[in-house]
């Protein structure tokens, strides 16, 4: 019996699949519990236009995160902190604080998707990535000075 899975089964293949299953094994188990439908031709076709679908979704975001990375790369990020005399700062600049600063700039970008290993604890101007849908990142450019 053929059958296109709609969901990955281990052992068998992943989900778009079209494969040749053993009748019981596909009327009794993967059809009831909705892993996969009977590969009939008009399922054939559903199946090749929401695969046509999410590509066209995927590109659509791909865009889309392009665009934000590249509008992300000109918004200033200026902290102005109290330091020290060697250039250290009593706080520190966290993604949070980067977080606000893009709120305010008008873009909404999660603390979390800022990818900062440890808060910044010094003056000086940072590189900082931040990760977007799609698979794309961007590099925001972080400037600290003292108060």
């Amino acid at each position: 019996m053929k059958v296109i899975l709609m969901r990955t089964v281990e052992h068998v293949g992943d989900v778009g699949d079209v494969v040749d299953v053993t009748d019981g094994y596909g009327r009794n188990f993967l059809i009831p519990r909705g892993f996969a439908v009977a590969a009939t031709a008009k399922n054939k076709r559903q199946l090749e236009h929401e695969q046509l679908l999410r590509e066209h979704r995927i590109v659509r975001a791909r865009k889309e995160a392009q665009t934000l990375a590249v509008q992300l790369q000109t918004v200033p990020c200026h902290f102005v902190r109290k330091a020290g005399e060697e250039g250290k700062l009593f706080g520190s600049v966290t993604s949070m604080d980067i977080a606000e600063t893009l709120k305010s700039a008008g873009f909404e970008v999660d603390r979390r998707n800022i990818q900062l290993d440890q808060p910044i604890k010094s003056i000086g101007e940072f590189t900082v990535p931040v990760r977007l849908p799609a698979e794309t990142s961007a590099l925001l450019q972080v400037t600290v000075a003292a108060e």
